[in-house]
């Protein structure tokens, strides 16, 4: 199932169902990446693979009136959660707006100053080629801010659950590891590669550890069952085989309940670069 279909169908329609779990578990990640993009008032902001417009939103309050961020995403149940957000805005505010696209393909007549994303661009089936389209979206000098994810063994949040389900169900077909995906980027050289190659200067790949809240244990659960790896299982199975999978995920996940709810710790790149 290629990217667009998938992420148009359920799994679309999940995300839009649980966006503000995801806001709140993604949100302190996607402030990294927010950091590092160092944007100011006045700029314009491309935000790749805005999904439900959480990083969208903050962009577009970093820019202020005079600014302007324009959020794409393959998935249009996604990008109208997107919109209603942004039309909910008090009059006055500055409001992102959002492009149905392909980042691969998508075209501006009025380069941006920033090309962000939070976990949206290990998903190009050619990044040579969608980063290179990304660039001509750039001015001169235009700056490249993204978060993605390390290698896998370097995510509990991800190998935790994932064991437990897999006592439960086989594992999935093995992919090759630069296959389109969450993890297509935990080789840092092949990051610098492709930025490279795609017409950016000046990269930097600084790895961060974050501690991932995910919330009380049931909302844990949840939320391990939504996604990545463990989520994509779930997501295939029938009722009494999802109920076998929280079950063991339940007491996976016990152990590294807090105070303050489910606590395991995600490893990421925060990417710089700038267009030649």
């Amino acid at each position: 199932m290629n990217q667009a279909t998938f992420w148009n169908g359920e799994a679309g329609e999940r995300w839009v169902r649980e966006q503000k779990r995801l806001d709140y578990v993604l949100g302190p990640l996607g402030e990294e990446g927010l950091a590092a993009a160092r944007v100011v008032a006045g700029e314009r902001v491309l935000d790749v693979g805005c999904g439900c417009g959480a990083t969208a939103l903050a962009l577009a309050d970093a820019v202020g009136p005079g600014g302007e961020v324009v959020g794409v995403d393959l998935s249009a149940p996604m990008l109208a959660q997107a919109r209603a957000r942004a039309s909910a805005l008090e009059a006055g505010t500055s409001r992102p707006t959002f492009q149905e696209a392909d980042a691969s393909e998508f075209r501006t007549t009025r380069p941006f100053d920033v090309v962000f994303s939070r976990f949206g661009v290990m998903f190009f089936e050619d990044p040579i080629a969608a980063f290179g389209n990304l660039a001509q979206a750039l001015r001169s000098g235009g700056r490249l801010a993204f978060v993605c994810w390390r290698a896998i063994t370097e995510n509990p949040w991800v190998t935790v659950p994932l064991a437990a389900v897999l006592t439960v169900v086989p594992p999935p077909e093995p992919t090759p590891e630069d296959a389109p995906g969450p993890f297509a980027f935990a080789d840092r050289t092949r990051v610098e590669t492709i930025l490279a190659a795609a017409g950016f200067t000046g990269t930097h790949v600084t790895p961060r550890d974050v501690l991932l809240r995910t919330g009380p244990l049931e909302d844990a659960v949840d939320y391990a069952l939504l996604t990545g790896p463990a989520g994509r299982l779930a997501f295939a199975a029938d009722g009494a085989t999802l109920a076998k999978m929280r079950a063991a995920v339940r007491e996976a996940l016990r152990p590294y309940l807090t105070d303050t709810g489910v606590a395991l710790s995600a490893a990421i790149w925060v990417v710089t670069a700038e267009r030649k």
